[in-house]
């Protein structure tokens, strides 16, 4: 089987069952989201270490994996993790690290190494579920959609930048970190983005959420979301090529593993989270 087939097999089925369960919410999505994290922070470890770090992988991953769940816990009220349990939390793993490595394993490195892991991976996709359950949307299909909806303009940025620069060519953007990629590219992608925001908003973000933008807040939304997804995947391909790492991971056929699937999303969904706050509006007419 070629990589387009397992590509294309990988994304017929993983697309709808992640947006089953994305429209279900809770306890399945706070679970998918916190087995991503687990996994994706795995292989941010495994990068780290290639790199010459020297991370704690197991205390890492678990951390990346209750950061969902506990804003699940948040989300239902049954839990409450006030700011000393997360301060808590970092000065026990700098004491792990000095207990575990000691002077000549670089406890420091290893510490700070673990927790932006965690952060990295677990707190970033925390905020679909955030999206999820935020205040504007009202009910499973808007909190559906307003996870789906960066997700889409995600997807939307890498297809516009990939078919401009492809077809316009010209000036590398950043040849030192990502040899593919053009300023022609950079610049399709935004313009695709907004394109794609415009079709969301008024196909279905209006009718199916009642929930909108003005004029501006919708270019203002596509540009940014577009701007961060391509931090995002830069920021990913930087610490691959540091690294001397060509895929994160395989978990996902043809596909790479989970940072080189999510590496914008970890940048977009908490841009999203913001601009939600900033941007929204009810729809006109919604009661």
């Amino acid at each position: 089987m070629n990589e387009l087939a397992r590509r294309a097999i990988v994304a017929l089925i993983g697309a709808p069952l992640a947006i089953g369960i994305i429209w279900i919410g809770g306890a399945p999505l706070a679970t998918l989201l916190g087995g991503l994290a687990a996994v994706g922070a795995w292989e941010f470890y495994r990068i780290a270490r290639e790199g010459g770090n020297a991370p704690l992988t197991v205390i890492g991953v678990v951390l990346a994996a209750l950061i969902p769940i506990g804003v699940h816990g948040s989300v239902l009220g049954v839990l409450h993790v006030p700011l000393y349990a997360w301060v808590l939390a970092v000065v026990g793993v700098l004491g792990a690290a000095i207990w575990m490595r000691g002077t000549d394993g670089k406890p420091l490195g290893a510490a700070s190494t673990t927790v932006f892991g965690a952060l990295y991976t677990g707190a970033t996709l925390a905020f679909a579920y955030a999206l999820r359950y935020h205040n504007y949307a009202v009910g499973d299909t808007a909190g559906a959609l307003a996870v789906l909806f960066p997700v889409v303009l995600t997807w939307a940025s890498d297809t516009g930048a990939y078919f401009s620069g492809r077809l316009i060519g010209g000036r590398k953007l950043m040849p030192s970190v990502s040899p593919g990629k053009t300023v022609a590219g950079a610049i399709g992608a935004v313009v695709v983005t907004v394109a794609a925001t415009y079709a969301f908003v008024h196909g279905l973000l209006i009718p199916k959420a009642q929930l909108a933008f003005t004029p501006w807040g919708l270019v203002c939304f596509g540009v940014v979301i577009s701007v961060v997804a391509q931090i995002g995947d830069l920021a990913e391909s930087l610490l691959k090529r540091e690294a001397g790492v060509k895929d994160s991971g395989t978990l996902f056929p043809g596909h790479g593993g989970v940072l080189d699937r999510l590496d914008s999303l970890f940048f977009v969904l908490p841009a999203a989270y913001a601009l939600y706050d900033l941007l929204l509006i009810p729809a006109p007419g919604a009661r």
